[in-house]
């Protein structure tokens, strides 16, 4: 019983250690200037897939989940994220569960000042129009219990639809209901498309990042615009953690996978959005900024290259199907970009 005891001790002072040291990682860490004057933070929390799952997610990133489900109630998995450290949360209307992590947010107690709120208008808002647009904006502060957002974005550039949303953004914006607005998922050719109407250059583009899709092109091309890159499925959902060249970096630098994953991410620059519905492993997740000034040129070299032919091959074929997601436009509408700079 003594061995015991001192057993369930130890791992609960470890436990603490690493909650502490998360806090800490995530209470210094740092932001990243927008074009638009405000501030950033380089990590924060994805909420997609958190207690509920979207009935058309795509079967890119769903794996053997249900769709259209209830999972662990993102009330209290967001609570952990903010008793974690997390102040960054990113939200969607397609992610289903807006008034859950409202709901987090009001029981955590953490002061609005200290958060940063971030959420996207979905496809079928995006196809009917700008009123539509403006509804889920203010839906949104409802669902969150806020009265501005910290950033907000077009989540697909829905063909002939999205460049009026985003206009409409620029008017929210004006009014204060957002501070900063963007767009996700776009390819050079839509924020060319975009400036040539839009007032206000996008703060961001929300887009899948990690080294198995190292769109290097596309992010040469975001940098000289001024527009951030938000990365999603940073992390591959786990599915490159026994991927032996992630294993070699991990054992060189006594890191997990998923560490050298986010360092791999936030050394590119970009905004890191780790999500997780287990407690240790968000803390885990948050350990990366010391790993990432840690990568060296060949660590860089090895993990670049793990980008093929086929995930970019890949990564335009989902493109092609998602702007037409949930709207009655089909995938063989002519709008559709097949020429976009996939790279």
């Amino acid at each position: 019983m003594r061995v015991l005891a001192r057993t369930l001790a130890t791992a609960v002072v470890g436990s603490a250690r690493a909650l502490s040291r998360s806090t800490a990682s995530l209470g210094n860490a740092p932001t990243v200037a927008l074009n638009d004057g405000t501030r950033h933070p380089q990590i924060g929390f994805g909420t997609y897939k958190v207690g509920f799952i979207p009935a058309s997610a795509s079967a890119a990133v769903a794996g053997a989940e249900a769709s259209g489900g209830e999972v662990a109630t993102a009330t209290d998995i967001v609570k952990d994220a903010l008793d974690v450290g997390y102040r960054f949360l990113d939200c969607a209307q397609f992610y289903g569960n807006e008034i859950q992590v409202g709901e987090a947010i009001k029981t955590s107690k953490v002061p609005r000042k200290d958060l940063y709120l971030a959420s996207k208008c979905w496809s079928d808002a995006i196809y009917e129009g700008p009123a539509a647009v403006r509804a889920q904006v203010e839906r949104s502060l409802r669902d969150l219990g806020t009265d501005y957002l910290d950033l907000y974005l077009v989540h697909w550039p829905v063909p002939g639809k999205h460049v009026a949303a985003y206009l409409e953004l620029e008017k929210c914006q004006a009014e204060g209901l957002v501070k900063s607005i963007g767009v996700s998922n776009y390819a050079v050719e839509d924020v060319e498309e975009l400036l040539e109407k839009a007032s206000i250059v996008p703060a961001v583009n929300q887009i899948e990042l990690n080294p198995f899709l190292y769109r290097r092109e596309t992010l040469n091309y975001l940098e000289k615009k001024g527009i951030k890159v938000q990365a999603y499925r940073a992390l591959r959902d786990g599915k490159a953690f026994d991927d032996p060249t992630i294993n070699a970096v991990s054992t060189k630098h006594g890191a997990t996978a998923a560490r050298v994953l986010g360092a791999w991410c936030v050394a590119k620059g970009a905004i890191y959005m780790p999500k997780s519905t287990k407690r240790e492993r968000m803390v885990e997740n948050a350990d990366v900024f010391q790993l990432a000034a840690a990568l060296d040129a060949d660590d860089f070299s090895r993990l670049d290259a793990l980008t093929t032919p086929a995930a970019i091959a890949a990564y335009k074929a989902l493109y092609e199907k998602c702007v037409v997601r949930d709207t009655p436009l089909n995938e063989d509408d002519p709008g559709i970009k097949r020429d976009i700079t996939a790279g």
